[in-house]
């Protein structure tokens, strides 16, 4: 079966970010690849990208949440132009609140937990890293995310 995972760019700050990912949805990196790490005579890396995350990769259900940072010679990410979302469909509405409460924390809540229009439990918003999310509670259907 065909999956499709989230990748997404960061300004530096992708393992923080992960970080709090991982402890909101638990399990554990899968790959976590610095630059540094792949630096040769071939592949010079700045000193100021060297920590930086090149892939690191979060399980998540069947899927993974995949992410790197993005060198400095490419200039930043402008995270308030994102309007890509990561929707997460959880199996209660206990798990659906519990995930809103870790990721919305200093972030911005665009549409916070309620019943939506659609008949499922609901919110939007944009953690603290600009990263756009939903989260849905379905307890009939599958998710209309």
């Amino acid at each position: 079966m065909t999956t499709i995972n989230p990748y997404i760019n960061f300004n530096g700050n992708a393992e923080e970010a992960f970080r709090l990912y991982q402890s909101v949805f638990g399990g554990e990196f899968t790959g976590l690849v610095r630059f540094k790490d792949l630096e040769s005579a071939d592949f010079p890396i700045p000193t100021e990208d060297a920590d930086k995350l090149m892939r690191i990769v979060l399980p998540i259900g069947g899927n993974n949440l995949i992410a790197n940072d993005v060198p400095a010679m490419l200039g930043p990410v402008n995270e308030n132009e994102n309007r890509s979302k990561i929707a997460v469909t959880a199996e209660s509405r206990e798990e659906a609140e519990r995930i809103f409460a870790g990721l919305s924390a200093g972030g911005a809540v665009e549409m916070p937990m309620g019943e939506s229009p659609w008949g499922t439990y609901f919110a939007m918003f944009r953690d603290r890293y600009g990263i756009e999310w939903t989260v849905e509670y379905a307890p009939n259907t599958t998710s209309q995310s």
